[in-house]
């Protein structure tokens, strides 16, 4: 060691110290260089279409469960020709509770937010919406509990809505039924014209006012009753398609849900401007998916009428075209993304509890391998493990890291269509991650120290970055992305995906950086890095800032430590500027454009200025709670840094060689920590963005820390000798694993 140590300083003392120096500064420029390519990935966005047309009438036809697969062109030849004639698209439902009941989905109609009706009962069926209504006249009614509504919105829940704030935004509202009155009356009740039902020629009524709202009737159970139900609920809209006036748009919406499960539902809007295409807005940034919440401001865009400040938390939908002409080949069959959605939720719930259970028994099971695995010093100690013990472990490690994307493959079959879904999931992931496993074990490279740990990484970053790339496809109601459904996210990356996206980035960038001479290791790390904000952040790919903000801080993070030595003060005050400098510079230019067309950061810096952030944040915090404790990535996160802790800390463990031999994986840890901790928090998913990355990462690292111990024992060359691939400071063994 002492040789080796010479033969350093003496390298080290030949370079002069011009060049010592500009070295020193490759990091900062490049990290200078990263802040300005996410600028610009984070700063352009996809031009709006805002050609939502014009009309003098909106008429609002809401069912409460009304479905896609309830369509039939026999049954429901209305319904139907509607949707054949206009723009259609996947309705969410999402309300301020978990599932959305019929007098939730009037009243978050009403209030372009996320609303709630009190509920009294518990169990499988919502109530039906039938609120108390008085008559004071012939013209209009009055919602009894309307103030009390309103005022429990505003005191007991977080989203700030204020029921009735529709119905205050234009001149007057006609209602008919009693469902359609909770989403027609003002935030002190009064309902401004009122029918208890839509009579047989309605032509006179749908004039007196700019906006009619009809309740089509509740859709529920299954067999005849339910078909009987859309039989008349289509019937009801034959009579306001034939006395609809002259430039008035038609939308009908599945309302809700009417069972204590969550579902995708039907959204129609027909009338000028309205021609075919999908229905889109900027709250879901995906062709063909439409928030409950989008409907209100809809209206009064249609309507030409200004949307409420702070009040309205939906966008204005717009139609885009590139839907087929059949709405079968649209919206069923292999397209059918309500049932896709139903198999999802009970699928992934099923992965990530059977992974968690994997990868913490994996993690007991190599404990006692890495004790064996080390060298004791005294004559007498444990005999070191079989290398086909090694073998076989190393194996599962490799698997196990590849199970997510190899799920997100996975995704790619229509293995919801079957029977049994989970098993056929299952089965085609398992196949995945053979093949995976198969292409890391037969490379050439193999037995080199960090290929595993490399290949794993790279693989995962490669699956979802071309998932991004080509639309995020595989992570739209997706067992290992999201679902639409849940009301979170409709496009771009999704907590998994990212966690996986950002530790396959950076460990692939620590890997790669070990190869090349130290000083132009940032270089690799931010080159890599930089590629990862714009990607994560651009709203054609990622759409999310907020994770764009996480990868910068992170990238910084390890760029500043990749060359060794510790996070000092200096370095963290280079990395923290570079991370505010992208944060700021975003900021600022998405607080230049409309309110309407900000991003997240935009917007919560608008809600800050105006006061009205108070609700955001409470959400949040909510959402973070119940990620941690509902999440079994939570459990993955935990198991994965209780692995690495013993992996570090104890005699056994090895990481702190690992980490000394290579400095630039180090960094790489603590970049995908950094990353995945702000990402987690700011989106409300706790620790959901870091159990995917611990659970695509950490088995690897546990696989190299293994072969880190097992030549811990090597002798150092003699200064002048040949080094193996190991590099210096290791020996080349002659039947075992090479260790770079």
């Amino acid at each position: 060691m002492r040789a080796l140590d010479r033969f350093r300083r003496v390298r080290r003392a030949s370079v002069p110290a011009g060049r010592r120096r500009t070295a020193a500064w490759v990091p900062y420029l490049m990290v200078a260089l990263i802040a300005v390519a996410g600028l610009a990935g984070l700063s352009v966005r996809p031009a709006g279409d805002n050609n939502t047309g014009s009309a003098d009438y909106v008429i609002l036809a809401g069912s409460a469960g009304l479905r896609w697969d309830d369509l039939d062109p026999q049954r429901t030849p209305t319904l139907w020709q509607e949707a054949t004639k206009g723009s259609i698209g996947w309705l969410s439902v999402r309300s301020a509770m978990r599932v959305t009941c019929p007098s939730d989905g009037w009243l978050t109609l009403g209030a372009g937010n996320y609303a709630a009706w009190p509920r009294r009962t518990t169990g499988s069926q919502c109530e039906p919406a039938a609120p108390a209504l008085t008559r004071p006249d012939t013209i209009g009614a009055n919602l009894t509990d309307q103030r009390s509504v309103v005022q429990n919105n505003q005191d007991q829940l977080p989203y700030g809505a204020v029921p009735g704030a529709l119905a205050e935004s234009v001149r007057c509202t006609y209602a008919f039924g009693p469902a359609a009155a909770m989403a027609a009356a003002r935030p002190f009740g009064r309902v401004d014209k009122y029918e208890p039902s839509l009579p047989a020629d309605p032509r006179a009524l749908l004039t007196q006012c700019n906006l009619s709202i009809v309740d089509l009737g509740t859709i529920a159970g299954s067999g005849a009753q339910r078909e009987q139900a859309v039989r008349a609920a289509d019937a009801i809209l034959a009579r306001i398609v034939a006395a609809r006036p002259e430039r008035s748009l038609l939308m009908v919406a599945g309302v809700s849900d009417t069972e204590r499960s969550s579902r995708l539902h039907v959204a129609i809007a027909e009338g000028e401007g309205w021609n075919g295409g999908w229905l889109t807005s900027a709250g879901t940034g995906r062709d063909g998916y439409l928030q409950l919440i989008d409907l209100a401001p809809t209206v009064l865009t249609a309507l030409g009428k200004p949307a409420p400040e702070k009040l309205f938390a939906g966008r204005a939908a717009t139609a885009v075209e590139g839907r087929p002409a059949d709405v079968a080949d649209a919206m069923l069959g292999v397209h059918n993304a309500d049932q896709r959605s139903v198999a999802q939720r009970s699928v992934a719930e099923i992965f990530f509890t059977v992974l968690a259970g994997l990868q913490v028994l994996l993690f007991l099971l190599a404990v006692p391998v890495m004790v064996r695995a080390r060298r004791h010093a005294g004559p007498r100690g444990p005999a070191l493990p079989s290398a086909r013990l090694v073998a076989v472990l190393e194996l599962a490690l490799i698997a196990a890291a590849l199970a997510i994307p190899a799920a997100l493959l996975a995704d790619a079959t229509p293995w919801w269509r079957y029977g049994h879904p989970a098993w056929v999931f299952g089965s085609v992931t398992g196949l995945f991650i053979v093949i995976g496993t198969a292409l890391v074990r037969l490379a050439p490279r193999y037995h080199r120290t960090l290929w595993p740990m490399g290949a794993v990484a790279g693989i995962g970053a490669l699956v979802v970055g071309l998932d991004l790339l080509t639309g995020a496809q595989l992570q739209l109601n997706g067992v290992a992305g999201y679902s639409a459904v849940s009301g979170g996210r409709y496009a771009g990356v999704g907590g998994v995906g990212l966690g996986v996206f950002v530790a396959g980035l950076l460990v692939l960038a620590g890997s790669l950086a070990q190869w090349i001479t130290k000083q132009w290791r940032p270089v690799i790390v931010v080159l890599l890095g930089g590629i990862g904000v714009v990607v994560v952040g651009s709203p054609y790919m990622g759409a999310d800032p907020v994770g764009a903000i996480a990868v910068t801080a992170g990238v910084c993070v390890a760029a500043a430590i990749t060359t060794g030595g510790w996070l000092t003060v200096p370095r963290f005050a280079w990395a923290a500027l570079a991370g505010l400098a992208v944060t700021i510079s975003f900021a600022a230019v998405d607080l230049r454009r409309p309110a309407a067309d900000q991003g997240i950061v935009g917007r919560l810096l608008t809600e800050l200025g105006n006061g009205t952030a108070g609700p955001a944040m409470q959400r949040a915090a909510t959402a973070n709670g119940q990620a941690l404790l509902d999440s079994p990535l939570t459990v993955l996160a935990v198991a994965g840094v209780l692995m690495l802790a013993f992996c570090q800390f104890s005699p056994w463990g090895g990481l702190n060689r690992l980490f000394g031999l290579h400095p630039a994986l180090r960094a790489a840890g603590a970049g995908v920590t950094v990353a995945t901790l702000i990402a987690g928090v700011l989106n409300g998913s706790a620790l959901t963005v870091a159990g995917a990355a611990a659970a695509a990462a950490v088995p690897t690292a546990v696989l190299t820390t293994l072969r880190v111990l097992l030549h811990a024992a090597d002798r150092t060359r003699p200064e002048g000798e040949t080094y193996g691939p190991g590099g210096p400071g290791l020996r080349e063994p002659a039947s075992s694993t090479p260790v770079a």
